[in-house]
């Protein structure tokens, strides 16, 4: 039972990013799924949170407006829409379903 997170990267101020979480070894779409940062020096926040099903998306309110979660349920995958990126998006971000993690992937908006 594995979530293996991609896409991250360094980004303009004002770019847009968009991660993707791979699940194998379970039932993926049986379980809500979310993402979580952290930046350094700071503990892990709730980025943002979707159902099993695609509905009931919710968003930190410090990306409502600017990120969009997402899952295909057919590919096993939540993805994370990171639009108009600021420095204090910097972070890593990590993905969750059940009670695995994945290992995170580095974001760096920096100009």
């Amino acid at each position: 039972e594995h979530l293996v997170e991609s896409g991250g990267g360094l980004v303009q101020p004002g770019g847009s990013l968009r991660l993707s979480c791979a699940a194998s070894g379970f039932t993926f779409s049986n379980y809500a799924a979310s993402w979580f940062r952290q930046a350094p020096g700071k503990g892990r926040e709730l980025v943002a949170a979707i159902g099993r099903n695609g509905g009931s998306a919710n968003h930190a309110a410090s990306v409502k407006g600017r990120f969009i979660i997402s899952r295909d349920n057919t590919k096993n995958t939540v993805y994370l829409q990171m639009n108009n990126l600021n420095t204090e998006d910097t972070a890593v971000y990590y993905c969750n379903s059940r009670t695995l993690w994945g290992q995170g992937t580095q974001v760096t908006v920096s100009s």
